[in-house]
């Protein structure tokens, strides 16, 4: 059963109508869902598995690494639900769920997985790599990620329950900690998980090896990228947001302003910078986008504007801050669907495989409780007193739209006031050959917040097989192998008059001598309800079949197809709704360079809907080295929330396409498109590898 508000206001919250009394509501109520499958105190928070040929404990590990798993599980369900919990058991301390104390379970329980004499001891550092036989240094385990969400948890509801604990009690917790807190970790968002430990043991008077606390500071101050977003590992994605801007200004409380505030003004002005672009980074609605990792954690993504909470100087605006946050709390917990017997589904909306990562359990994605976070906040504080803000959203009317480019993490994201929608493109990404499952999360051409992105569809239609065709990207087909190329490196360039210029590679491979040899020059603009592509091959020709995919489109067996033409362009249309009931548009226009605009249907490849619809455009090069054969390829993707019929300047916007080229194909030169609203877009490729970063 989804969540129906009981507490609202809309004068106080005119968009979403939640106030802090909505929250709380809804905190008990995700707690009620995990809570209804403890039924003894004693039990730990192991919670229904649905899905196990992803998630972990991993059926076909060895016995010890299933023992460490078994002990990772135990300890990530007590520690993420604590998210929630914390804050609710400090609002409400004799709440009883199912017919336990929470805050007596939480106690107890917190005590028992750190005693190595109880039998749920989720084990010590030192206990679990001899367990392993590991003696790599930067071995690390789930256990130090829980460590982080359990002083945390201590902290927000610390007069319920570690001021209730005795000396020798504070004293066994510490001691658990600090193998944790001092230990090596990996050069990551990890790193932080270190230091709220070490924080959390010097801030109630237990002496903390300082000289390491401050290498791991400086580490993470080290993967600064500007524009307040950091580089996790070779990536960006929320863990930026979720992690970095979350505990960094959480440390400088405990820690930072006071004994390192150099590093602690750094954290303070990083999370500050973020605020300036980050409610951008949401749609009308407050929508969370889906990329990155880890996206069952769902609206965590808003914990960064309780993260800037956290600083002495806070910048973020506290009407809009809460309005996205309620709005994307909304996106997820008013779905049929985000709960399966009480518990969150290992998906974005629902149950949904391609999304889930290796390194989860049933009970990862109670991470998305830090946007829980936000209760520690009094009820007259900015972020719960001040009234709703609409942000740009309010300004954009019904054809404008604002886009924000940051070069630090290679972002461009786009809010369009004409759907509501906010679309972003990505770049510097580099995953393995054949790294589908990293390509959708990172690599798509775009991402759009009211159209999740659809995994590899699953084909066997008009001479396709899966892997032929993917939404929101390229594929290659070499006519003479069978072979498919898939991209998996996009470099990033600049945003050029209003163009932003990226280079996607296929098949990358640096060990190779021929890792430069495909490729695709993307240029692609911002349009009213979409974005218009203008890419050029950089190809080693040969006979090829080129596909590009739209959007996935969800299908509840109703969708209208509809094909118009204008010239020597094609439109595709769907009309339909998601599994919710809200109705959805979708059309795709080729122009130049492709041959045809055909769909397929698949099944299971969609996070919003068991069924789906991609079309995708086809493009057949038959000879090497031939010129006369098109180089350009221009393509349009728009979408809607609604069931108007699109107008035709919105389906074929384009006007008239110069070449500077006498082939008119894109070969050489600069590519002008003269649009029907009087715009002018002159694609020049030349500086794409003067700019170009990863």
């Amino acid at each position: 059963m989804r969540y129906t508000p009981t507490h609202t206001d809309f004068e106080l919250s005119p968009f979403t109508g939640l106030t802090r009394d909505s929250w709380i509501d809804a905190g008990i109520y995700i707690l009620e869902g995990a809570f209804n499958h403890i039924t003894d105190i004693s039990a730990p928070v192991v919670l229904p598995r649905k899905e196990t040929k992803v998630t972990y404990p991993h059926l076909d590990a060895s016995p010890e690494n299933l023992k460490q798993q078994q002990l990772a599980e135990i300890f990530e369900g007590l520690t993420r639900t604590f998210f929630i919990a914390s804050v609710i058991i400090h609002e409400r301390p004799e709440l009883v769920i199912n017919g336990i104390l929470l805050k007596d379970y939480y106690k107890q329980h917190i005590l028992r997985v750190v005693d190595p004499k109880d039998s749920l001891f989720v084990g010590s550092y030192d206990s679990l790599s001899k367990l392993t036989g590991s003696d790599d240094p930067t071995r690390c385990y789930q256990q130090t990620v829980e460590t982080c969400a359990l002083v945390i948890g201590l902290w927000l509801c610390h007069e319920e329950i570690w001021d209730t604990y005795t000396r020798d009690e504070k004293d066994l917790i510490a001691d658990f900690l600090h193998g944790f807190g001092e230990a090596p970790t990996v050069p990551q968002n990890w790193r932080l998980f270190n230091m709220l430990d070490l924080a959390f043991l010097n801030m109630n008077g237990y002496k903390i090896n300082k000289a390491v606390m401050l290498d791991h500071a400086e580490s993470i101050l080290s993967y600064y990228a500007g524009d307040g977003w950091y580089r996790d590992g070779q990536c960006f994605d929320y863990y930026s947001c979720w992690a970095f801007n979350v505990y960094a200004p959480i440390w400088n409380l405990w820690y930072g302003y006071e004994n390192c505030p150099y590093i602690a003004k750094q954290f303070e002005k990083h999370s500050n910078r973020l605020m300036e672009t980050y409610p951008s980074f949401f749609d009308r609605d407050g929508f969370t986008n889906m990329w990155g990792r880890s996206c069952i954690y769902r609206n965590a993504s808003t914990s960064a504007f309780d993260g800037n909470l956290f600083l002495k100087k806070s910048e973020v605006n506290p009407g809009l801050a809460r309005r996205i946050a309620s709005g994307s709390l909304l996106q997820f917990l008013t779905r049929e669907d985000f709960l399966y017997d009480g518990i969150p589904t290992l998906g974005f909306y629902g149950q949904f495989a391609p999304l889930v990562q290796g390194y989860s359990c049933a009970e990862s994605p109670y991470w998305f409780g830090k946007a829980f976070l936000c209760l520690h906040l009094p009820k007259e504080h900015p972020f719960w007193s001040a009234r709703e803000e609409h942000g740009i959203w309010g300004s954009l009317g019904n054809t404008r739209v604002k886009e924000t480019v940051l070069d630090g993490p290679a972002l461009a994201f786009s809010n369009h006031g004409g759907n509501g929608e906010t679309i972003l493109r990505t770049g510097k990404i580099r995953k393995a050959k054949n790294d589908l499952h990293g390509m959708w999360n990172y690599g798509k051409l775009s991402y759009n917040s009211k159209f999740p992105w659809e995994s590899t569809p699953l084909l066997d239609t008009e001479g396709l097989k899966t892997g032929d065709v993917e939404s929101e990207q390229y594929t290659i087909k070499d006519l003479t192998t069978g072979n498919i190329l898939h991209p998996n490196t996009v470099f990033w360039s600049r945003n050029k008059d209003n163009v932003l210029y990226r280079r996607l590679f296929f098949d990358f491979d640096m060990e190779t001598e021929n890792h430069w040899n495909q490729a695709i020059n993307l240029a692609d603009f911002t349009m009213p309800l979409g974005i218009l592509r203008v890419d050029k091959l950089r190809l080693y020709r040969r006979p090829d079949m080129i596909t590009l995919g739209s959007y996935g489109f969800p299908d509840d067996g109703s969708t209208e197809i509809i094909e118009k033409y204008k010239g020597n362009a094609k439109a595709i249309i769907l009309k339909g709704h998601d599994s919710t009931g809200r109705e959805k548009q979708l059309a795709m226009t080729v122009y130049d360079g492709f041959d045809d605009l055909k769909i397929t249907r698949s099944h299971g490849t969609n996070p919003d809907s068991e069924n789906s619809v991609v079309i995708y455009a086809t493009a057949l090069r038959k000879n090497m080295y031939d010129a006369t054969e098109p180089y350009v390829m221009i393509s349009q993707v728009i979408t809607l929330e609604s069931h108007r019929d699109l107008t035709d300047a919105e389906l074929f916007p384009i006007h008239d396409i110069l070449y500077e080229d006498e082939y008119r194909n894109g070969a050489y030169g600069s590519v002008t498109l003269r649009l029907k609203n009087g715009e002018e877009r002159v694609i020049n490729y030349n500086k794409i590898e003067k700019y170009m970063s990863l």
